[in-house]
């Protein structure tokens, strides 16, 4: 039986990557080549029109946004068309948080179609409008045919899953499986020579949940090589510190592509994800890191960090917000090398049992054929 699957995420547009947008597409792949059908429908404020993107895994609807509040993007033409968008779908598969989303079922779904939410993340700013949204919400998760949650952690910790009338569903987020090391072996070697192997990597988005202040903290306090890529609103910031405070230990790379990235999680001794906020969901650049067998440092935000990063095995982890254990976790890695061989090899096998994308294709498509049914 061929399904037709709609997914359904705020910046899932062909402007945008990383984060849950690439577990969508993941997702779609793996899926398509079980036989399913997938159609992916997002708003961008870089589409001026509707735009119609076939990929391979799926072929993708993009609006263009009316008007933003509180970081949730609303698109009058997707709600105008998403009733047609809809009939086409066996079932429809949203991301959760996004508002809009929950009024386009609520609104504009047929009432024969099932749907699906994946829960990435609870709403962490925003608490006063939270309130007001709650209602909505709670209807749109209750009429859900299924809702999927990415760790058995932020199952217990989040205070909406925890409550809810159905069983949650565990589906933890995946990836392809490794690079090909001889697609990112030149890039691999010029970083060889800048850092060697003794320098400890974060890679993401500067945001405010990062934590970012308090790795430019440990690596003060241990002088340790930090190669830090990526960028972001907290940049400035970051910069003055480090200018202010002649942190010559700390390397800002900027944006780096696929190779680049692959080439440093290779090098590096340890991945660091020293996140502050329980925004840090899920953290899937711990799944990458653990797809290229390194370990990880990580923080304990009761999220899926600490699931896919298990302290004493894959890597360790720390308090959020401190410093001083960031940088007591980094020197003890330095120190034992014998102790990173064996978490990263941990890592790896923690991976390839839990967290690859077929895996997460072939329990969404039997979550689809069972809500069909």
């Amino acid at each position: 039986m061929t399904i037709n699957v709609l997914h359904v995420y705020k910046t899932c547009s062909p402007y945008t990557q990383g984060g849950i947008e690439e577990v969508i597409h993941q997702i779609c792949r793996a899926t398509s080549q079980l036989g399913l059908n997938n159609r992916i429908v997002c708003i961008s404020n870089q589409c001026k029109k509707k735009e119609i993107i076939e990929t391979p895994e799926a072929v993708i609807y993009c609006y263009p946004m009316s008007f933003e509040v509180a970081s949730c993007g609303f698109s009058w033409a997707l709600w105008k068309e998403f009733k047609h968008l809809s009939k086409w779908a066996d079932v429809i598969h949203y991301q959760f948080p996004w508002p809009f989303a929950d009024i386009l079922a609520l609104t504009r779904q047929g009432n024969s179609t099932p749907y699906i939410v994946s829960y990435q993340s609870d709403i962490i700013r925003q608490q006063g409008l939270n309130k007001l949204y709650q209602p909505l919400m709670n209807t749109f998760l209750d009429s859900a045919a299924a809702v999927v949650a990415t760790s058995p952690k932020y199952i217990i910790s989040s205070a909406v899953l925890s409550q809810l009338k159905q069983t949650v569903e565990l589906i933890p987020n995946g990836i392809d499986t490794e690079p090909n090391p001889v697609a990112y072996q030149q890039e691999r070697a010029e970083y060889y020579q800048l850092y060697g192997t003794t320098f400890f990597l974060f890679i993401g988005v500067f945001r405010y949940y990062k934590g970012l202040s308090y790795l430019l903290e440990a690596a003060k306090k241990t002088k340790l090589p930090i190669v830090i890529a990526g960028e972001g609103p907290e940049s400035s910031e970051l910069h003055r510190y480090v200018q202010e405070n002649q942190l010559e230990n700390v390397h800002f790379l900027g944006h780096v592509n696929d190779e680049q990235k692959y080439a440093l999680i290779d090098l590096t001794t340890a991945l660091i994800l020293p996140s502050s906020e329980r925004s840090e969901a899920y953290g899937m650049v711990l799944v990458e890191a653990a797809r290229q067998t390194t370990a990880m440092i990580s923080t304990e935000l009761g999220s899926g960090t600490s699931y896919i990063n298990a302290h004493n095995e894959t890597g360790l982890v720390v308090s959020a917000k401190n410093a001083e254990e960031l940088a007591d976790a980094m020197l003890t890695l330095t120190k034992d090398s014998d102790k990173v061989t064996t978490m990263s090899l941990a890592a790896k096998q923690r991976f390839e049992a839990n967290f690859t994308a077929d895996m997460m294709g072939k329990r969404y498509t039997e979550l689809y054929h069972s809500v069909i049914a």
